[in-house]
């Protein structure tokens, strides 16, 4: 049985991958996952926070002392005396992809260009073989458009694009307006991945402290819908790949996920959940259901249920949204 897959260019030995979360802290953990049988690990994030501070800090150590005695304007702490994120960081990722054999993909966050360039050309030099951009951006500026928000995305990704040689994946958030148009833009300016879709965390009200706290819950597998369905509308009309994220618990998500035209399914929280010898568990149980199916391959199940190969496109539109109200029961109606 052949579970490869092809995912930003990379040939995996199947589509199962450790998405971005605290499990790729350490080098051992990293090693933990390629050990449990993930095909790929994407790092935790570098924030664009980070690297303004980096940048503050740096511009405080060389501007230190001058404004002082005398004697001491020719003063300069060295630099290597502290410890900066970013460099922590990039040790990290090249330990760990000099540790593993599985490609381990760097990932970047944040919503300007502050950094992004060097940085993903730092992150390509330590190694990683790939890098996702995880554009974390709430436009709560009234005055801002939805064009100017998707300009934004496409003038990060075709920077990035252009200043490194590695594969670039972005991470999608779902709240775009015409989210087709969106993902072929991207996937014009070079976008070699498409990740959908981003679970952005919001916050919540602390009553007691009466404070904005906060609050960060577990996906489950009701959310795998959304993404489902604009995989299954986007497959073969993009170069890029595509990349599933959210609600992936159990090998059936991994199994949808495929049918719809996902090249490959990313989870955290199963991982966060149940530790990360539970790859394995989803790695075998899709095996065994091509088995009990009757499937040689994955690439023989991708995109076999996507909006281009069922019966009835318009199951994926407006049409669904009309049988799903009328299948609904209840003893109350």
């Amino acid at each position: 049985m052949d579970l490869t897959t092809t995912y930003m260019g990379m040939k995996l030995k199947h589509p199962i991958v450790a998405s971005s979360s605290p499990l790729s802290g350490s080098v051992s953990n990293v090693k933990r996952l390629e050990d449990a049988g993930a095909a790929a690990v994407v790092m935790f994030s570098l924030f664009e926070e980070q690297l303004k501070h980096e940048s503050a800090a740096l511009e405080h150590l060389m501007t230190a002392g001058t404004e002082s005695f005398a004697e001491s304007l020719s003063y300069l702490p060295e630099v290597e005396d502290y410890t900066v994120g970013p460099d922590t960081y990039l040790d990290l990722l090249r330990r760990a992809s000099e540790a593993v054999d599985i490609p381990v993909i760097g990932s970047l966050n944040g919503i300007t260009n502050t950094g992004w360039i060097e940085y993903a050309q730092l992150m390509q030099q330590a190694g990683a073989k790939g890098i996702e951009l995880n554009i974390y951006y709430i436009p709560a500026d009234l005055t801002t458009t939805g064009r100017e928000v998707e300009e934004r995305y496409i003038k990060i990704v075709k920077t990035v694009k252009e200043s490194v040689t590695i594969p670039v994946a972005v991470k999608l958030s779902p709240f775009f307006s015409a989210i087709g148009s969106m993902a072929k833009a991207l996937d014009n300016v070079g976008a070699d991945a498409l990740v959908l879709f981003n679970r952005f965390y919001q916050p919540d009200f602390d009553l007691e402290k009466l404070d904005v706290a906060p609050n960060l819950n577990l996906s489950t597998p009701d959310e795998i819908r959304l993404p489902l369905l604009w995989i299954a509308v986007l497959y073969g009309k993009l170069r890029s790949s595509l990349g599933a994220t959210r609600g992936v618990h159990t090998p059936i998500e991994v199994v949808k996920y495929l049918m719809a035209g996902a090249d490959a399914v990313m989870t955290t929280s199963a991982l966060l959940k149940n530790g990360a010898d539970y790859l394995t568990t989803l790695r075998d149980g899709l095996q065994t259901w091509m088995e009990v199916n009757h499937y040689d391959s994955v690439t023989q199940m991708k995109g076999s249920m996507s909006q281009q190969n069922v019966a009835d496109p318009t199951a994926f539109e407006r049409a669904n949204y009309i049988k799903t109200l009328e299948s609904f029961k209840s003893d109350y109606i």
